[in-house]
């Protein structure tokens, strides 16, 4: 059973803990994508974006210690679907290399819109006046 979200600073926090989640799922799954992809400019711009995500881990890890809170304890459900469907895309027979690439991009933009939108939703958390008194 999880506990009660009391304030808005509890729910920065549970929204960071699923935002570390994904990041976490992320750079379990990239490493398959980048195999799979066949452009070198999207494999090299897919192998930046691994980089970047584990920077973002270690920011978030930051955060955390500095609320003295832990980052685990929530799985994010939502990029799991996400990621499903990148690995549903990658079993795909498709008729050329080219193609897989197209399908990866797309499966790659819905997990980047996924991040854009958690990552605003915390920032708005944070920066809201009530969130900072709490």
């Amino acid at each position: 059973m999880t506990a009660e979200i009391r304030s808005l600073k509890e729910l920065y926090t549970d929204h960071l803990k699923d935002i570390y989640s994904a990041e976490q799922q992320i750079t379990k799954s990239l490493p398959a994508v980048i195999k799979k992809v066949t452009s070198p400019e999207l494999k090299k711009g897919l192998e930046d974006h691994l980089k970047q995500t584990m920077t973002q881990i270690e920011r978030l890890e930051r955060i955390f210690d500095s609320l003295e809170k832990s980052p685990r304890g929530k799985k994010c459900v939502g990029m799991e679907g996400v990621l499903e469907e990148g690995k549903e895309a990658m079993a795909e027979k498709m008729a050329s290399p080219s193609l897989m690439d197209a399908a990866l991009i797309g499966a790659c933009q819905k997990v980047e819109h996924y991040e854009i939108s958690a990552y605003g939703t915390v920032l708005a958390f944070a920066t809201s006046a009530k969130c900072q008194r709490n």
